[in-house]
């Protein structure tokens, strides 16, 4: 009989003790929304926004209801509105191009290289092109690009970035946390992310005047001289009437369960290097089968793993698929021809009108993505390993 994986692909770890006892706490004094504090009290969205600029070595942090409201907010912030063309990777998930949509703003998409990275000539291009002012850069499934080349192109033609981070917290470039390039950077702590609180959102900057208008698009009222890690009250003067109240805020029960998990977080980040290596070692030297190379300056999260069967018909893809699932290893596929789950790709976004890029076409025809959760073992990887080697070499 042929081997079996039994374990969950969307298992979670449970929420630590530590992280149970701080939201029971809250609950029991049930001042859940971030501005209602007592006396002397510091509501936990506060010092979670200081935990987490401390983290990410940022000046300031603002904590949100999601990581699609993360995005949305600071493109409202840096200024984007109806008609602006703003730039993203072709190789995204649906709620980056949906944050641009939602403004009235245009998506325009950016072809990847083989590495799953924004490819930066054809960044250049769409640049001169359209004469867009912002990037919204995505870190896609925790792949980051040259971000000293990128910040390079950017800077010099006067584009601001906003670094979409879901799948990069508590990843680097040459040193620098990811997040920290560009103007502004979003975080999320959806159940599927590095942190989880089911829903949440996290925005940091440098800039004083963006992280202003967040803080008030979010829903702060005048009550903005609460936050440990926000702008000095000068910042906000003149702002109070002219920037639109978004409400998106998170509250305290989900800060508290975020907490503790954010000081585990290297920790975990390195389980995830270990779960990603192991499948890695699976699969090196498979015909048919190409790896993702990972530069030495990108320091990665491996909390998902990708690869490519390159050029195979999609007959081909499906077939293996179909067999890896019947074993039990469930795999994501972006070369479908229609969204499925979670998972879609630009050419389904009919919204934003997007123009054809063959050769981003011809590396999501293969491209094949998987979740690795730490409730798995590096044993369980192993086993997954094995799985798809033998199932691929079927072909």
């Amino acid at each position: 009989m042929a081997e079996r994986f039994t374990g969950s692909f969307t298992q979670q770890e449970p929420i630590p003790e530590e992280a149970i006892a701080a939201a029971v706490a809250v609950m029991r004094h049930g001042r859940l929304h971030r501005y209602n504090t007592v006396a002397d009290e510091v509501a936990e969205v506060a010092l979670l926004e200081q935990d987490f600029a401390a983290f990410t070595g940022a000046r300031y942090c603002l904590a949100v209801a999601s990581g699609g409201y993360a995005l949305g907010c600071a493109l409202r912030a840096l200024g984007v509105g109806p008609g602006d063309a703003v730039l993203t990777n072709a190789f995204t998930l649906a709620p980056v191009p949906g944050a641009i949509a939602s403004l009235g703003a245009r998506p325009v998409f950016v072809g990847m290289t083989e590495d799953l990275v924004i490819d930066l000539d054809h960044l250049a291009a769409r640049i001169a092109q359209t004469g867009a002012r912002v990037l919204m850069l995505s870190h896609m499934r925790g792949h980051i690009c040259d971000m000293d080349a990128l910040m390079a192109i950017c800077d010099g033609a006067g584009v601001r970035v906003i670094e979409d981070c879901a799948h990069t917290m508590g990843a680097a470039w040459a040193g620098v946390p990811s997040g920290r390039h560009g103007a502004m950077a979003c975080y999320s702590t959806q159940t599927y992310k590095h942190l989880n609180s089911g829903e949440g959102g996290l925005i940091v900057s440098d800039d004083s005047a963006a992280m202003a208008r967040a803080v008030l698009l979010s829903g702060s009222y005048m009550l903005y001289d609460r936050h440990l890690a926000g702008p000095d009250p000068a910042a906000f003067a003149g702002l109070t009437g002219e920037i639109p109240n978004v409400s998106g805020r998170m509250d305290n029960l989900r800060a508290a369960i975020l907490r503790p998990q954010l000081r585990a977080l290297p920790a975990r980040v390195a389980r995830w290097t270990t779960l990603y290596r192991r499948v890695e070692a699976g699969l090196t030297d498979l015909p048919g089968l190409s790896l993702i190379s990972r530069p030495q300056a990108e320091a990665f999260v491996g909390s998902s793993f990708q690869f490519l069967l390159p050029d195979w018909p999609a007959a081909r893809i499906q077939d293996v698929l179909a067999r890896c699932a019947a074993r039990g290893v469930e795999l994501k596929w972006f070369g479908a021809a229609a969204p499925a789950g979670f998972t879609s790709r630009y050419a389904h976004w009919h919204y934003a009108a997007p123009d054809p890029l063959p050769r981003t076409d011809r590396v999501l025809a293969g491209l094949i993505d998987m979740r690795l959760p730490l409730t798995f073992s590096p044993e369980d990887c192993t086993v997954i390993a094995r799985i798809l080697r033998q199932e691929i070499t079927r072909g």
